[in-house]
């Protein structure tokens, strides 16, 4: 449920208006440099501030629990856990009776039976990806050599972010965008046929992150308008070199050598100024809805950093497969 990997396993935990959110990673290897400063410079980046980001802003200062000591990691669980601060619980009162829009609001409610914590959305809500950056940090130490690099491509359909966001806050309405994401250095062999090939496991991994709705390998999509003698990447060398990468890095499920490459998409925040209509448990009626709240216009502002975390633990928990503890 809460829990993935197999031998680098991460177990996330906490509520966005709870005391903590945090995330205990058994299996990391023992010896590794970490520091809290280390993970400072990701942590950052996932933070808001600028335009058509929430105004909500916490500190995000990482504590070390468990796992850590004289700044090398032990070979024990490591536990890190950050405070939430800046809460305003109020603003989500109304949630029992109108469940918000393509939020969780209403599935968490009738699948715990009401006894989820709805405020801000919960244990399902974006605010745990800080937890997810953090262990990321952690499993791109551990791929020495590997780079990984993910960045906002597109917003609201537009390849101007600059234009789209301004539009978006001329608008007073939420959009959506495309996280494009590399990864160079990742040696032939990693990933397995099946079940824990690559594009499995970090699809599974990347699809954990609130909003994201697809992913394409590659080519992606744009390979079934193709014929085969274009699509197939033709070797040019005995490394593995291919002279074009539709295939993004991956044949039956394992890494060839060449860039890792894949796009994801995110969908708009579904907290929204527009004015909504949803169900009123108390009046068993429809009517009209306002968010309330702090919420990101743009949510692909900051989910960058979160897909090239998310990839990092994905490949490391596949590295330690193939290379062994």
């Amino acid at each position: 449920m809460n829990s993935f990997g197999t031998i680098f396993r991460i177990n996330i935990f906490g509520e966005s208006h709870g005391k903590w959110v945090g995330i205990t990673i058994d299996g990391c290897p023992a010896g590794i440099d970490l520091t809290e400063s280390d993970l400072l410079p990701d942590l950052e980046r996932r933070k808001p501030g600028a335009a058509g980001t929430t105004p909500r802003k916490e500190d995000d200062a990482p504590i070390f629990v468990s796992g850590v000591f004289n700044y090398k990691t032990t070979g024990a669980p490591l536990t890190i856990v950050f405070e939430n601060n800046n809460t305003r619980s109020a603003d989500y009162e109304s949630l029992r009776d109108t469940p918000r829009p393509g939020h969780a609001d209403f599935v968490l409610d009738k699948k715990f039976n009401g006894y989820n914590d709805y405020r801000g959305g919960g244990h399902s809500s974006g605010r745990l990806t800080v937890a997810l950056v953090a262990a990321g940090v952690v499993a791109k130490k551990i791929m020495t050599g590997v780079a990984i690099n993910a960045s906002l491509t597109e917003a609201g359909g537009n390849a101007d972010i600059e234009a789209a966001i301004n539009k978006a806050i001329a608008d007073q309405d939420s959009i959506g965008g495309i996280v494009t994401c590399n990864v160079k250095g990742l040696p032939v062999g990693v990933g397995e046929p099946f079940f824990n090939s690559v594009e499995s496991v970090i699809s599974h991994a990347v699809f954990s992150i609130p909003a994201v709705k697809g992913i394409e390998f590659g080519s992606g999509f744009a390979a079934a308008r193709m014929k085969g003698s274009s699509h197939n990447d033709a070797l040019i060398d005995d490394s593995g070199t291919t002279l074009t990468n539709n295939a993004g890095g991956i044949n039956g499920g394992i890494s060839n050598g060449n860039e890792l490459y894949f796009r994801v998409a995110i969908k708009p925040t579904s907290s929204t100024p527009q004015q909504q209509n949803t169900w009123n448990n108390k009046s068993q009626s429809v009517e009209a809805f306002t968010v309330k709240g702090r919420h990101d216009l743009c949510i692909a502002l900051r989910v960058p950093v979160v897909v090239e975390a998310i990839t990092a633990i994905a490949l490391a928990d596949l590295f330690l497969n193939r290379t062994g503890y």
